[in-house]
């Protein structure tokens, strides 16, 4: 039986998520369903992906007895109510990243999933890609030695667009794309919390950070330092570095196609889509799909790649962080 799928808004995520889906066999995975809050754009959503129904709320989406699992595209603002609504329906979850505004509302969502008994999962694809896959298998073999340092980056220039300037739109670097390489470093040092965090910021005037540099320190003196900015572009590389060598992935750290392990490079390519995309490799959203799948197929509530302890550790982190630089949020007040 093909996992069947609803669409959770008709914005430029989910159109990337659905031509991802894809690029997986049919018989596997199936878009049965998108819901949007205008039902003329949740149409022209479902004729663009042949798509058999359409819906002009979320709630119609969380009625369907058809769907196996939601995957929610809303910006993130709106991820807890959201959520709320299907695993409220009892509807599997996969939920766009950053998971919630803060750890107060990401113990909120992963607490309903438990109540609700449903699978859920922060979509934090960049852990599904192969590379990545390649990356964890080279840890645990220890490829490299002990790892003593992590870098990464990910600086784009995106002011021009609202959404990356606008408070109540969720804005600020650390939480729209910080979270990539807070989680990139989680992943290296296999989840646990950091022993130290220190940040500072640059803030725009409507008090969201344009950029962060985050140092971090783990148990026996490993560090991390990552840099996240929506105000300019850097090399957007990460690298591990071992006692007996070196992992890197080159530019796009997020997305990544290749990897450089003590120098010599393999790439891992994705599949080329069907229609053309809002962002880079997002074919790529396959993988996190596929394992939404294996885990329902397994009677899994949560994923060991992505798990809800993960996901509750990159909340807590991107809070304190927002702490040390200043940014506050209507949602922290509540």
């Amino acid at each position: 039986m093909a996992t069947r799928w609803g669409i959770c808004s008709a914005g430029k995520i989910s159109h990337d998520f659905t031509v991802a889906l894809k690029t997986l066999p049919p018989e596997d995975h199936q878009v049965v369903a998108v819901a949007a809050r205008k039902l003329e754009d949740a149409q022209e959503f479902a004729k663009k992906h042949s798509i058999p129904q359409a819906y002009g709320s979320y709630e119609e989406l969380a009625r369907d007895s058809d769907i196996d699992v939601v995957y929610i595209g809303v910006i993130h603002p709106y991820h807890l109510k959201t959520c709320l609504l299907f695993m409220n329906a009892k509807k599997n979850v996969l939920c766009e990243k950053p998971l919630a505004m803060n750890a107060k509302e990401a113990k909120e969502i992963l607490a309903s999933a438990k109540n609700n008994d449903v699978f859920f999962m922060e979509a934090v694809w960049t852990r599904f890609f192969p590379a990545s896959v390649e990356v964890r298998r080279l840890l645990a073999q220890r490829e490299v030695g002990e790892v003593k340092m992590v870098r990464a980056e990910f600086c784009v220039p995106v002011l021009h667009i609202p959404r990356s300037t606008q408070k109540e739109l969720g804005a600020g670097a650390m939480l729209d794309i910080g979270v990539y390489c807070l989680q990139f470093i989680c992943m290296v040092f296999n989840g646990e919390k950091p022993e130290c965090i220190q940040a500072m910021g640059v803030c725009l005037e409507t008090g969201v950070d344009e950029t962060v540099v985050v140092t971090l320190k783990f148990s026996r003196n490993r560090m991390a330092v990552f840099t996240a900015s929506a105000g300019m572009q850097m090399a957007n590389d990460a690298i591990i570095v071992g006692t007996k060598g070196s992992i890197r992935i080159p530019e796009h750290m997020w997305c990544p196609t290749s990897l450089v392990v003590n120098g010599k490079e393999t790439q891992y390519p994705v599949p080329e889509p069907y229609l053309p995309l809002n962002f880079l490799n997002s074919t790529g959203m396959r993988y996190e799909a596929e394992e939404v799948r294996q885990c329902l197929l397994k009677g899994l509530k949560e994923s060991a790649v992505m798990s809800h302890a993960d996901s509750l550790l990159l909340a807590e982190v991107e809070d304190e962080i927002r702490r040390q630089v200043g940014v506050t949020y209507s949602q922290d007040c509540q």
